[in-house]
């Protein structure tokens, strides 16, 4: 029998089938989603619920689909969707949704994001908190409800709707390549560059959820390899990496260089600028120091925001932003129901390229000021406290916030230490102003978390 304890996490529910997550506990919570569906949007009738290509993912959404139309709400089936194609149907509908996926986790894994209508973000603080004390002694409802379940296709319908992010007519015809890693993105990418004039090259696009390639985590540098050889090897202007629901995005340029997030975020930034001034910028505290320079240099206005995407999601809603960043390769769109999507931010990139007439790593090249670490990930038996230490350690010197974790501001230097949301971990991130103030202050942060 599932477990609700293991697998409702900060933003989302995921864990090991069956282990933690089995038909019976998916039905379970698709009664409790339904009853916190009614309690805050009670003229609510149906639900879109989708599914990534995981082989558990048929029975698991099924059951949960049951659970809704046990409650007596309707059930939309979207199929084979990736998750920012079910965020954009939550939208198109104005209906809460749910979508089956464990993003960028191994096989073995599934989970579930949920959303209210318009793509309104459920997080621990926001509803799955809720939904799992709703769970507590309460069994899966064996009676049929009122409501049937029936099936749409919007693929077409998603497709244009990010197309319509770009002013197609300023396209050129650039070599793209793209690894969807047999995830979801084998299905919405070739879906959404076609009519475009971009030579589109996917590598491994078949829908295989035992991943048979490599992980779908481009975060790791070796899941990044494949795609790097294909580049150089074909003499693409860039390479595309998406995990395995196909949210999030990461570049390789002409060189098969990685892009980091925060200067994919800056670059975008700059764009949506461009289309609207003074626009409001949300970026998490982990990006580059870089992102608020280039908000601010145009003419935009840079908030800063905690890691994770229900945060991110209310802030834009109370800051009237138009476009959000996060470091971990999501991002964000008013127009998109302020719902994250790797291939509109894909779509903005290729369009700031093709209008600049040069190279990706030219375009990026007045954003790229500084090192940073990237994400360090140390397991310590009592995390708060290792914080408190390294806090002690920097009190008399730099400034300090608590936004999420700690962050210490040191003048040339920088770095935010923060338990993670969905591992057992602490998570350093650092940034500097060349190489090796990175790396002395790498180590010497380290030090202390680790003494």
């Amino acid at each position: 029998m599932g477990d609700p304890a293991a697998v409702f996490l900060a933003y989302d529910i995921r864990g090991l089938v069956p282990e933690h997550l089995d038909d019976d506990l998916a039905k379970r919570i698709g009664g409790a989603f339904a009853r916190f569906v009614r309690r805050h949007e009670p003229d609510t009738v149906r639900v879109v619920v989708g599914r990534d290509m995981r082989e558990s993912g048929v029975e698991l959404a099924g059951a949960f689909a049951e659970g809704i139309t046990s409650e007596g709400l309707g059930v939309v089936d979207l199929g084979l969707v990736s998750t920012d194609m079910l965020y954009f149907a939550s939208g198109h509908l104005d209906a809460p949704g749910a979508v089956f996926t464990a993003s960028h986790n191994p096989a073995g894994y599934n989970g579930i994001k949920l959303c209210l209508s318009s793509a309104k973000p459920v997080g621990t603080d926001s509803g799955l908190a809720e939904i799992q004390a709703d769970l507590k002694g309460v069994e899966a409802n064996r009676e049929p409800g009122g409501r049937t379940t029936t099936t749409l296709d919007l693929l077409d319908d998603f497709a244009d709707h990010v197309r319509s992010f770009v002013d197609t007519t300023s396209l050129a015809p650039l070599k793209v390549v793209a690894d969807t890693a047999n995830g979801m993105g084998g299905l919405v990418v070739p879906a959404v560059f076609d009519y475009l004039p971009f030579d589109l090259e996917v590598i491994y696009g078949e829908l295989d959820g035992t991943f048979p390639n490599h992980p779908p985590d481009p975060l790791q540098s070796a899941n990044l390899m494949a795609l790097q050889e294909r580049v150089l090897s074909t003499g693409a202007d860039l390479g595309l990496a998406f995990d395995g629901d196909a949210d999030r995005v990461f570049l390789v340029d002409e060189a098969a260089r990685p892009v980091s997030g925060s200067l994919t975020t800056a670059l975008v930034a700059a764009t949506i600028l461009s289309h609207q001034p003074g626009a409001t910028v949300i970026h998490n505290l982990i990006c580059s120091r870089a992102v608020s320079e280039v908000i601010s240099e145009h003419g935009g206005r840079a908030v800063r925001s905690r890691v994770g995407h229900s945060y991110i999601k209310e802030l834009m809603a109370t800051e009237g932003a138009a476009f959000a960043g996060e470091h971990s390769g999501h991002y964000y769109f008013a127009d998109n129901y302020r719902a994250d999507s790797g291939l509109i931010a894909a779509l903005l990139v290729l369009e700031a390229l093709s209008i600049s007439g040069g190279t990706l790593s030219a375009l990026l090249a007045p954003f790229d000021r500084y090192v940073a670490s990237g994400e360090v990930n140390f397991s310590v038996e009592d995390p708060v406290a290792v914080i408190e230490r390294v806090s002690l350690a920097y009190a008399a010197r730099g400034s300090q916030d608590t936004l999420d974790g700690l962050t210490i501001d040191m003048g040339e230097w920088w770095f935010n230490l923060r338990c993670s949301n969905t591992e057992p971990l602490l998570r350093l991130n650092l940034e500097a102003l060349n190489a090796d103030d990175c790396t002395i202050r790498l180590s010497e942060v380290s030090g202390l978390i680790t003494q």
